[in-house]
């Protein structure tokens, strides 16, 4: 059985996944005959910066401005760079924020060699960001220069840690057969014990952007660590690890190199997911006793299900293939991947994260990140965060918060205090202080 795609079909698919009622709204209203009847223009919400064709990428510049909360980045580059972006040259959004950050690691290089530490710290730890920034919107995945690239950042970021004097040290997590890279960040103001917060990143982030949630735990007295985990960082892009669905395997040894660290509570440890770790994190601890506090932001009862609605809904016409041909419906992706640099993007990326080699291997492992059949196991205190403009995992939170037989409790952020988006995208300080509030109550 076959499928074909024609322009009509397309176009309805593209404003669906790119967020069509964002384009739909900037459009110009159609003037009226009369003044009593003109159209009035609904005001565009902050967060459409109205900079950048593509909705997803004006997402990930939101992302990268909003980085400006803890020094990882300056406003005037971030915007700079993109109006050098050209829509539609699938190379131009990764070219353009490699060119940023070299610009910016040579003036880190040209302070350190006069001993400007303090500055070379600052303008190392913004190219890294902007390296990171190169590869969540990289057209080939398993391009070499991504490694490079990649490699770039990780070393920007460890240049900017002693500089700055960041109490952050580079370690490597014992895991299967290999070591997982990642960070302990020790509280400086803590003497003995103090609890530890792990913070796991998503689908897209690097463990190194967790800045703004390090600065403020640091401050509280709680030790943190972060790992790039399979999927993640350079855990895939170096080491080739892709996610899976039994995040315990990749929790329970975390947390193992944890009790191994001097001056770690280990009855005092908290769990944290941001995006997609909202979704994995649930299913660690059910297993993983050892964690006394969870927070899922976005919580995710069924990751799978959240993502089988949304291609429900931009690909009506492709499902149905998807359990009874699977091969037609490869084709017929693969056909719009060919046409809509959105989907060849999303598609490959995701592919690439998730180890499979076609668009349906993909949605059939997605259909595996299923937290319901696990979720009555979940014995730790648990925030349940959410946002009421949440757009991928739509209700979701709720869900999982229904589901939960555990001590529990639920965080709405509104349209109020800014912190609507996913994961309060823009919204640090508000996050920070809803969060940290919760935590310091309970661990």
């Amino acid at each position: 059985m076959g499928i074909t795609l024609d322009r009509r079909s397309l176009i309805q698919a593209s404003l669906g996944l790119t967020g069509g009622l964002a384009l739909l709204r900037g459009a110009p209203a159609v003037a009226s005959t009369t003044p009593s009847t003109a159209a009035v223009e609904e005001p565009r919400p902050w967060w459409e910066l109205g900079l950048m064709a593509d909705p997803i990428m004006e997402s990930q510049l939101l992302h990268f401005l909003a980085a400006t909360y803890s020094a990882q980045a300056d406003i005037g580059e971030v915007l700079d760079t993109a109006t050098r972006i050209v829509a539609g040259d699938d190379w131009s959004w990764p070219n353009e924020w490699v060119r940023t950050a070299d610009r910016i690691r040579a003036m880190g290089d040209a302070s350190l060699s006069r001993r400007h530490g303090i500055s070379a710290g600052n303008a190392y730890l913004r190219a890294a960001n902007y390296y990171r920034a190169a590869l969540i919107h990289h057209p080939e995945p398993t391009h070499p220069g991504v490694v490079a690239i990649g490699r770039k950042a990780v070393d920007a970021y460890n240049k900017a840690l002693p500089l700055l004097k960041i109490p952050g040290t580079p370690v490597r997590i014992p895991y299967e057969r290999t070591t997982l890279p990642g960070y302990f960040f020790r509280a400086p103001s803590v003497r003995g014990v103090a609890p530890l917060l792990i913070f796991q990143q998503g689908r897209d982030a690097w463990p190194e952007e967790s800045k703004y949630v390090i600065d403020a735990a640091l401050a509280r007295g709680y030790h943190c660590l972060i790992v790039h985990a399979p999927g993640q960082g350079m855990a895939i892009r170096e080491q080739g690890l892709p996610f899976r669905h039994d995040w315990e395997q990749v929790i329970r040894p975390v947390v193992d190199f944890a009790l191994c660290i001097a001056g770690v509570d280990s009855r005092r440890i908290a769990l944290l997911g941001w995006s997609m770790g909202g979704a994995l994190v649930p299913r660690a601890a059910a297993f993983e006793r050892r964690i006394k506090l969870l927070i899922p932001n976005p919580g995710v009862l069924n990751w799978g299900d959240s993502s089988f609605e949304q291609f429900n809904t931009y690909f009506p016409e492709l499902m149905p293939l998807l359990d009874s041909d699977p091969q037609a419906f490869d084709a017929a992706m693969l056909q719009l991947m060919g046409q809509v640099f959105l989907y060849r993007w999303y598609m490959r990326d995701a592919m690439f994260k998730h180890g499979v080699s076609t668009p349906s291997a993909l949605l059939f492992e997605l259909r595996r990140y299923n937290n319901e059949p696990i979720v009555h196991r979940i014995r730790c205190r648990t925030l349940v965060m959410d946002g009421t403009a949440e757009a991928f995992s739509q209700g979701q939170a709720r869900l999982l918060f229904d589901a939960l037989e555990c001590p529990k409790d639920y965080m709405l952020f509104t349209t109020e205090d800014t912190g609507l988006l996913h994961c309060q995208e823009g919204a640090q300080a508000v996050a920070n202080h809803r969060m940290f509030d919760w935590l310091d109550e309970y661990l």
